[in-house]
């Protein structure tokens, strides 16, 4: 896995050695339903797709009675569908084979049997009656590349109506909607991370041909990325709360950041005085690197409650430095 083709572009994208240790430290690792959907996506985007048909065939393989890709505790309602990207790949390249099947399950979960509020915003872990920031990155994407606008919307708009703080352009973790109210307000820098990287997906995916994301989503990504830039500036870098100095200093936003800011430069959603803000936070994130290819400084698994190493911080440097060497 030394060289990869940018399928929207058509380019060879070769790896440099430190996207080459990263890339094989994130295989290395154990993954969860969304750890395996977003090392998916970062495959695609360095165009190693026969490696990202792997990871969709493993997908299927623990996909759940209910239709959830890649569950392996199966408690999460929605974050199996970051699997779904390159499932539907897979789908396409293997018509005959379990794929096809499998996304319909898995779509038929989303869309119809996966439990949510009256107004079908949909919950995230199974037992709870609570909507995650998270949620914006595993489903709305999804929604969009499959031909489900009107879907993606009403999971857009019901997170956004229930967690987005607009005093301070940034999101709320967790809502319940039994007390009607948002319980964790903290403005977790990893979920805000989720939204702006799940808006960038989701233009990728097929939401700039829909005309109400295509206006809507760029504009909301840039408020929650000059407010998260302007909340690490203040506080002197990247915190887990991003205006709370007080907690530990977490480099995984940085990156979802980039991949968002350089993939709307590079797509033509954010202004090109982005980019240079963009190529700085790879820059610091390529420092994070250690000589083994763990991305340090993390919001760590399993419980992202201290600092430590994850998938979907490996996952994100690769798309972030991928994104930065896209066609501008």
């Amino acid at each position: 896995m030394t060289a990869a083709t940018d399928a929207s572009a058509g380019l060879a994208m070769p790896l440099d050695a430190q996207q080459r240790a990263v890339l094989r430290a994130l295989l290395g690792m154990q993954r969860q339903s969304w750890e395996q959907g977003v090392a998916s996506h970062a495959l695609l985007d360095l165009g190693l797709v026969e490696d990202a048909l792997l990871l969709a065939h493993d997908a299927v393989v623990r996909q759940t009675p209910a239709g959830k890709l890649g569950e392996v505790d199966d408690v999460g309602i929605v974050n199996s569908g970051a699997c779904g990207e390159a499932v539907a790949l897979a789908a396409r390249a293997e018509p005959a084979g379990p794929f096809g099947a499998a996304l319909d399950r898995q779509l038929a979960w989303l869309l119809r049997e996966a439990p949510c509020a009256d107004d079908g915003t949909l919950f995230h872990i199974e037992g709870t009656r609570e909507m995650w920031v998270d949620s914006v990155y595993m489903v709305v994407p999804l929604l969009h590349l499959v031909g489900q606008p009107e879907a993606a919307r009403l999971q857009f708009e019901g997170h956004r109506d229930r967690l987005f703080d607009a005093s301070a352009g940034l999101w709320g973790w967790r809502w319940s909607e039994d007390e009607h109210r948002v319980t964790h307000p903290e403005h977790w820098g990893t979920g805000n991370g989720w939204v702006v990287a799940g808006i960038a997906r989701a233009m990728r995916s097929g939401g700039a041909g829909d005309p109400w994301f295509a206006a809507e989503g760029p504009g909301h990504a840039r408020v929650v990325i000059d407010a998260a830039l302007a909340a690490a500036a203040h506080a002197g870098g990247f915190h887990d709360v991003l205006d709370d100095p007080s907690t530990f200093a977490e480099g995984n936003v940085r990156q979802m950041l980039a991949y968002g800011i350089l993939a709307g430069v590079a797509d033509g959603w954010l202004p090109a005085s982005y980019r240079g803000v963009g190529e700085r936070l790879v820059a610091e994130a390529r420092d994070a690197v250690d000589d083994r290819g763990l991305v340090r400084g993390v919001c760590g698994a399993p419980r992202f409650d201290r600092q430590g190493t994850s998938p979907e911080a490996q996952a994100m440097f690769l798309l972030a430095t991928a994104a930065s060497t896209r066609s501008f």
